[in-house]
């Protein structure tokens, strides 16, 4: 399975992975009906050769899982290069320092950008996005300056807002297909995507219904569905679980697990809320007063590894030299250890 292979990649859909996640056995079913049709390809069926419909579905099956594996086996052994690089990145509003002197790296996987409420994130997203010019510093996104290069970069970037504001009275297919026609797909496979990705969050039977009528959780579905429909290397959601109960935003968290290691998609998930963003987060970037506060893996910000420092009321001394003798490698500081 060539993963670079852009062509390759939009023959395998988020559908292809829904029918066989109904249940162990369907998708046992599912994988060994598509290996037997890979043996059959391989064995002289000719390029003009269209497979039955229940076929195609395996081998989407088939190609999503070895897509999968692919991507994590590449991530393993290769060193991965970073999909957003700022360097010194400002923004202004008027006389606003929204941005002051930001620096990161965005690996290849699911990425939380952990702040509070206007620490500057949706900013960051949408200079991400080519939609703002930055005031001065070096950002790129896939390789390529997402101001002068947009249309490319968009192309290859799927966006959940924040906001809820969409169209009330269009049924939640027909949004889902427009955005995956805007992105460059033919009106054919736009419906089976829209289809597909709808399913996929859960809202396959309400796919009909009018964006107006759905609750705030459906809404969120939507957005993700509409982010994900035309396969984009990296998916840029701002608050996917505001307005969420618990149980509706452990689901969608584990959606956004299963882009990543189902699907190969990178993720910046941007959120205030530490929990969720260690709970489905390997990297993080912090930010505060626009400033980047901590970059890096979960585990290193963590320390872990690295010790723990203990304030020590009296007997410092002693219980230093106890710790030392049970094997631990011992800092006295003071009072502190």
């Amino acid at each position: 399975v060539d993963v670079r292979n852009r062509s390759t990649r939009r023959d395998g859909t988020i559908g292809s992975i829904v029918g066989a996640s109904a249940g162990s056995s369907a998708g046992s079913s599912a994988m060994s009906s598509a290996g037997s049709s890979l043996v059959s390809l391989t064995s002289g069926v000719s390029a003009e050769s269209t497979p039955p419909p229940y076929r195609r579905a395996h081998l989407r099956a088939l190609h999503r899982a070895c897509r999968g594996a692919a991507g994590r086996l590449c991530q393993s052994l290769a060193v991965p290069s970073p999909i957003i690089s700022a360097v010194d990145v400002v923004k202004r509003y008027g006389t606003n320092l929204v941005l002051d002197r930001a620096t990161l790296d965005v690996l290849p996987g699911v990425t939380g950008l952990l702040g509070a409420n206007g620490a500057g994130k949706t900013t960051l997203l949408g200079l991400l996005l080519g939609l703002h010019r930055a005031d001065g510093g070096r950002l790129e996104v896939l390789g390529r300056d997402p101001r002068s290069g947009g249309a490319e970069v968009r192309a290859r970037i799927g966006y959940a807002p924040e906001h809820h504001n969409l169209p009330p009275d269009l049924p939640a297919n027909d949004f889902v297909q427009h955005l995956a026609e805007v992105h460059g797909l033919p009106v054919s496979e736009a419906t089976a995507r829209a289809s597909d990705a709808l399913w996929f969050v859960g809202m396959g039977e309400e796919r009909n219904r009018p964006i107006g009528t759905l609750s705030t959780g459906q809404r969120q579905r939507v957005k993700l569905a509409m982010a994900i429909a035309h396969d984009p290397d990296l998916v840029l959601l701002d608050e996917p679980t505001d307005g969420l109960d618990p149980t509706q935003r452990e689901t969608m968290l584990d959606l956004i697990r299963r882009l990543s290691s189902d699907f190969g998609m990178s993720v910046l998930l941007s959120s205030h809320l530490l929990d969720e963003v260690e709970r489905t987060c390997r990297d993080v970037v912090i930010l505060a007063d626009g400033t980047v506060r901590a970059t890096g893996s979960i585990d290193e910000l963590r320390g872990v590894g690295r010790g723990v420092t203990i304030d020590v009321d009296s007997g410092v001394g002693e219980l230093a030299a106890d710790l030392t003798r049970r094997g631990a490698e011992v800092v006295l500081d003071g009072n502190r250890l």
